[in-house]
């Protein structure tokens, strides 16, 4: 089971949105600042420290995830798009990722590797000079 992310632990900032907006640009702070921060939430600690482990840019040292939403010109749809995605990021790292385990070739697979090995260096040497 996915954890859920308790809005209340996310504190949102309104800004002002980036790039062309007409009339509305300079008055209107519509853009999101969502700040997580991933030591003081309720999630569980594995999911936690995956969350940590991240090489994220999003990530400041101090363990605080920052989203940045500026899609709508809706503050309310803003902060929906910022939880969504930061609700994405938990679910990727609630995932246990599988381990890998090496495998060693098969008795079947080294024959027919040989086998290839020979017929071809076979082939080389009928392409060769016949001497006496």
């Amino acid at each position: 089971m996915k954890p859920l992310i308790d809005p209340l632990e996310v504190a949102f900032s309104a800004i002002r949105a980036q790039g062309p907006g007409g009339q509305n640009v300079n008055k209107v702070s519509c853009a999101v600042h969502a700040r997580f921060d991933v030591h003081a939430s309720s999630l569980p600690e594995a999911v936690k420290l995956r969350l940590l482990a991240l090489h994220d840019s999003r990530l400041s040292q101090d363990g605080v995830l920052v989203l940045k939403a500026q899609q709508s010109r809706s503050l309310e749809q803003n902060k929906e798009d910022a939880l969504r995605r930061l609700q994405a990021l938990v679910d990727a790292a609630a995932e246990v990722p599988l381990v890998r385990r090496p495998t060693r070739p098969t008795r079947g697979s080294q024959l027919r590797r040989l086998d290839g090995k020979t017929r071809s260096s076979q082939v080389k040497a009928l392409r060769r000079k016949v001497t006496d």
